[in-house]
């Protein structure tokens, strides 16, 4: 059995494990959203950026990749994901339904955000979401390459995202 992880943020462009295949696939009752502080990878407790969650929502679906897995790699892979994407608590690993471009059905290894975890921040507009972004940067860099990168691989595979389109480019200004 093929194991999948649905990335929607910096799994897209950084997944940091063998990938045997990319498949483009829907998420239901989910919103891809700035909605969690990052006070690690992306930001310090001082100046905390924004990291992209899962924030649950009835109606709502995050368009991303399913991403195989290389077989003989599922282990590793789930223990550095773990170490990676739960190193606070604010992320919890669920095994989601995915629909795939055509159709079928898999499930994927998925990091969604805890709402009750002091590190969500859900309803942010987005001029504070921009601000945050433009200031921040923490073990893994700035904050405004996370965001960079990410909207432009959602471009890259066509899946735009209107408003990380708005923040990059509303970011770019700031900084500039």
């Amino acid at each position: 059995m093929t194991m999948r992880v649905f990335g929607y943020g910096s799994l897209l462009w950084n997944p940091g494990f063998p990938v045997a295949r990319r498949e483009v696939a829907v998420l239901h009752g989910y919103a891809r959203s700035f909605c969690m502080t990052s006070v690690h990878h992306r930001g310090t407790e001082d100046r905390p950026g924004l990291v992209l969650a899962l924030d649950a929502a009835e109606g709502a679906h995050c368009k991303g990749l399913a991403l195989s897995v290389e077989a003989g790699h599922e282990e590793q892979t789930l223990a550095e994901l773990r170490e990676r994407e739960l190193i606070s608590s604010a992320y919890v690993e669920r095994d989601l339904e995915v629909e795939l471009a055509d159709g079928r059905l898999a499930t994927a290894v998925t990091y969604v955000i805890d709402p009750h975890h002091v590190q969500y921040c859900g309803g942010l507009s987005l001029e504070e979401q921009a601000q945050m972004i433009a200031h921040a940067a923490g073990g893994r860099g700035p904050n405004t390459e996370y965001l960079y990168n990410t909207a432009a691989h959602l471009a890259e595979i066509g899946l735009h995202d209107r408003d990380l389109d708005w923040l990059a480019g509303r970011v770019r200004e700031i900084t500039a």
